[in-house]
């Protein structure tokens, strides 16, 4: 789905006339309608207004043109519900919810988090601790957050 078709299908579904979404993110009608015609798109400011207006991600607005992966723990970010939030309630799009809240990161050590990984995540294998602790380490260490 292309952004004007996005954008227009959230305004309807959120029962707004394109006056009133232009009045919400300090737009003229007119530059609403432009969008929804596909000849322009709202810029980085705008994009970030709307992405709070309608509670979505910005890469949602956009038509998900890229894979979000959690930059701390590595798992695939495919529906904004699973997408961090920062305390003034918008979109951290490089975290997910359950390694990032309220502003803070939730396991402050690469160490923690393994902990956390190999008490709580599937080892269909059988294979030791020590060796998936290895899986794990090297995993994460290719994640931004923990490079």
């Amino acid at each position: 789905m292309e952004i004007k078709d996005i954008l227009k299908n959230l305004r309807e579904k959120n029962s707004l006339t394109q006056e009133q979404l232009a009045e919400r993110v300090c737009v003229t009608r007119q530059a609403v309608s432009r969008w929804e015609t596909g000849e322009t798109q709202p810029n980085t400011d705008t994009l970030k207004l709307l992405s709070r207006e309608f509670d979505v991600s910005i890469n949602t607005l956009l038509g998900s043109p890229r894979q979000l992966i959690c930059q701390c723990c590595g798992m695939p970010l495919s529906e904004d519900d699973l997408i961090s939030k920062e305390t003034d309630g918008s979109y951290n799009e490089d975290y997910c919810k359950w390694c990032y809240a309220d502003g803070k990161f939730v396991y402050q050590t690469k160490e923690a988090l393994i902990d956390f990984l190999v008490s709580h995540t599937p080892n269909p294998d059988h294979l030791g601790d020590e060796e998936r602790r290895a899986q794990f380490e090297s995993y994460l260490s290719q994640l931004k957050h923990w490079k």
